[in-house]
């Protein structure tokens, strides 16, 4: 739990690498789906576009999962609710690799979501619960971590095996990898709740109370915000390197890895230094994050520029995401359950929320960096929530200033 070296961090347990591997798995399933849609489009007869409704549907699951389950789940150990979300993941996928219908591969992504969602809620506040005192933003580094380098390699190794042996395959090896991910939880992740002898209607009040709290709702908003600043340019990088950098799609790919090592290094980066002052990690972040966004529009139509400003746009996006989780749970005391799912569905607000605000920007006839406007402001506002937030914490009773 400790270092032997006086003065450096303290050791982070290996059941939170075990919580950020299977997350690596859920992040994997999550995003390579893009790339399986063609294949996938031809083989259940269906065009791209209608097979881009099963992102949509996912999308879907976690946004109304994450809080939904976290009230079903309320008097469950968390450990067991970890492991059931686990193996209802890994099924849903092995039950997918024989789906020969759009309808029921549907059915089968909105049920992977909403275990997501739960597994993802509730590993962050386990994480945080089985870490040592000072290391709690590492700790959401870690399993944050799990998410950014399903990004970078999982995403690419499962596009690689649906090429070679179809989307069936891909989806097959999720299923069996997050299994593999689930005995390994079994064995090291300890319980970190316990039920004891409280009613289920006892519970739920004091989850509910948390939400009393106005720099947690002040939090959330930061974290739906930010979350669409990052994605409203992320989701139009591809036809930025394109149409206007001038570079051929080839150099797509190398766009996009460059952004993903980026996102890894910003959240080692700041999942380091988060724990010594979360909120300022949070303003500090947001303020790279201004900046990167606007070197990334200043450098569009430069070749030799895109793919570094696109790493430092990576660095900044991801810096603040362990700090904001951590201090959501932290704003939530001991009732962290509820906030962390409903931090899970703010966040995939901000997912969907970015690229349709882009879209729209981009649809009235604005060119390619408009996305880059909107991120911008965007970003501000979240960082006007930000400072509310220190503002708030400043008042005589910060801890609860909503009426009941």
């Amino acid at each position: 739990m400790t270092s032997d070296r006086p003065g450096s961090p303290p050791r982070l347990p290996l059941a939170v690498l075990v919580l950020g591997a299977t997350i690596f798995c859920l992040g994997t399933s999550e995003f390579m789906l893009a790339g399986l849609l063609p294949d996938l489009a031809r083989d259940l007869d269906v065009s791209i576009p209608a097979a881009g409704g099963l992102i949509s549907g996912f999308a879907v699951g976690m946004v109304v999962g994450a809080p939904a389950m976290a009230l079903l789940t309320l008097r469950l150990p968390r450990r067991t609710t970890l492991l059931v979300s686990a193996v209802v993941f890994a099924v849903a996928h092995l039950a997918a690799v024989v789906v020969d219908d759009y309808a029921t591969l549907l059915a089968t992504r909105v049920v992977a979501a909403v275990a997501c969602a739960t597994f993802w809620a509730v590993a962050a506040v386990t994480a945080v619960a089985i870490s040592p005192p000072g290391a709690t933003a590492r700790a959401m580094a870690v399993v944050v971590g799990g998410l950014t380098v399903a990004n970078v390699v999982g995403v690419p190794l499962g596009s690689l095996v649906g090429s070679q042996g179809g989307w069936r395959a891909a989806f097959l090896a999720v299923g069996l990898l997050t299994l593999l991910a689930t005995v390994a939880t079994a064995l090291l992740v300890p319980e970190t709740r316990e039920v004891g002898d409280a009613s289920y209607g006892a519970v739920l009040r004091r989850e509910l109370r948390t939400f009393r709290r106005a720099p947690l709702w002040v939090a959330l908003g930061t974290t739906a915000l930010f979350q669409a600043a990052v994605f409203c340019t992320f989701s139009y990088l591809a036809p930025v390197v394109t149409d206007v950098g001038g570079l051929t799609e080839g150099w797509v790919p190398v766009v996009l890895l460059a952004f993903g090592l980026g996102s890894v290094a910003g959240v080692a980066l700041g999942g380091r230094y988060a724990d010594r002052n979360l909120l300022l990690n949070v303003q500090a972040s947001l303020v790279a994050l201004a900046v990167a966004l606007v070197v990334l529009a200043a450098t569009a139509d430069l070749p030799g520029a895109i793919v570094a400003s696109s790493a430092l746009f990576g660095i900044a996006a991801f810096s603040i995401a362990s700090a904001i989780n951590a201090r959501v749970l932290g704003l939530a005391g001991d009732a962290p359950t509820l906030a962390s799912a409903v931090n899970v569905s703010a966040f995939n607000v901000g997912n969907a929320l970015g690229p349709a605000l882009g879209g729209l920007v981009l649809a009235a006839g604005a060119g390619y960096r408009a996305p880059v406007a909107v991120s911008l402001a965007l970003t501000a506002g979240a960082l006007g929530l930000a400072l509310l937030s220190r503002r708030i914490e400043r008042s005589p009773d910060p801890s609860v200033t909503l009426a009941p």
